[in-house]
């Protein structure tokens, strides 16, 4: 059976991350079998990645359901790539989107960078914005009135909800199995939280209940989508946005997203991956 790769992308030097499971063969097993060995491993996605023509067919799994993509899970399978074939990029042809990996090995890790999909952003529905707060114990006058709630996407529909402080982002919580129907039901794949230390930094919570995980350490799908939003509301992001997530988790992450002027266009995700097989 071909062995999984253990894989912390957008770690923080050696430390950090979130863990991905790569798996890379000559064909892609069917979809029954990739979500048995997803849920096998157990982390937030797994990566199944087969050679198809010049480049790599790649689909993603989580414990609980297929995703149409999956940022820290594509980092480290640029990872694995690189370490195996060399620094190069590789073009990856997913469920819905044809997007590009490419690897750097340096050391003991590896920098790794995607450019994803589209992007696009609009308003979150009220009733939506409304269920979220109730959900994650927050009220109205925690939210940042400069960033307003909204559905944003890069790949994956999340929705996206700013707040004020950076005390508040620490304290939310919610009940799983409520956030899982509520995330179903809405089609979110997760619920990205935020908050501004400066205009080109920010942190980030990202609540994954719809794959059988409660939060994510590191989100590069959800980071893409953001930096998306912040472009279409025209936010002074200077070009590049630094996200630090995972900290309240204990596994700081550090995702760094370049955003041309084109609005929809792709935005490039960036960090560092480490292995985590010796």
């Amino acid at each position: 059976m071909t062995p999984v790769l253990r894989i912390a992308a957008f770690s923080d030097g050696g430390r950090g991350g979130n863990p991905a499971g790569v798996w890379i063969g000559d064909v892609l097993p069917d979809a029954a079998t990739m979500q048995v060995i997803a849920a096998e491993v157990g982390f937030s996605e797994t990566a199944f990645a087969a050679p198809e023509r010049d480049g790599w067919r790649v689909r993603y799994f989580s414990p609980a359901m297929e995703v149409p993509f999956c940022g820290h899970a594509t980092i480290a399978l640029g990872a694995a790539l690189a370490h195996r074939f060399g620094d190069r990029s590789f073009g990856l042809q997913l469920n819905d989107a044809v997007i590009s990996v490419s690897g750097q090995r340096q050391g003991n890790t590896i920098a790794a960078a995607l450019q994803s999909p589209p992007t696009r952003s609009a308003p979150l529905d009220a009733s939506l914005r409304d269920a979220l707060l109730d959900l994650l114990g927050y009220a109205s006058g925690d939210l940042d009135p400069k960033l307003p709630p909204a559905k944003i996407h890069g790949g994956a529909d999340h929705a996206l909800l700013v707040l004020r402080s950076r005390d508040a982002l620490a304290r939310m919580t919610y009940q799983f199995e409520r956030g899982r129907s509520l995330m179903e039901q809405a089609g979110l794949v997760t619920i990205a939280l935020a908050t501004v230390e400066t205009p080109r930094l920010f942190h980030v919570r990202n609540a994954f209940a719809a794959g059988g995980v409660v939060e994510d350490p590191a989100t590069g799908a959800a980071a893409a989508a953001f930096a998306g939003y912040l472009r279409d509301i025209d936010w002074p992001h200077g070009g590049a946005i630094d996200i630090v997530q995972g900290e309240d988790m204990g596994a700081r992450s550090l995702i760094r997203a370049e955003i041309g002027d084109a609005k929809g266009s792709s935005i490039r995700v960036s960090g560092t991956a480490r292995f985590m097989d010796g």
